[in-house]
């Protein structure tokens, strides 16, 4: 099972994982930590569960169309 899940959802094992060191590593350091750690682990499997589906992590060009089209007014 662990390797099926390995092999299915890598980029969301690899996210989470690195989600739960960085959120223990700030949990050293705060009073909101739990809220924070919460944040990162969420960010790390959003990550992982884009690379699984070999989407780009951040849509740049989705981005850049939608900025270009809200300016447009102002030229």
């Amino acid at each position: 099972m662990r390797n099926e899940l390995w092999e299915q959802h890598r980029g969301k094992c690899i996210g989470a994982a690195a989600g739960v060191f960085l959120g223990f590593i700030y949990l050293i350091w705060g009073f909101w930590d739990m809220l924070i750690f919460a944040f990162i682990v969420a960010v790390g499997v959003y990550i992982g569960g884009k690379l699984d589906r070999k989407e780009s992590i951040l849509p740049f060009e989705d981005i850049w169309r939608y900025l270009t089209q809200k300016w447009r007014m102002f030229r």
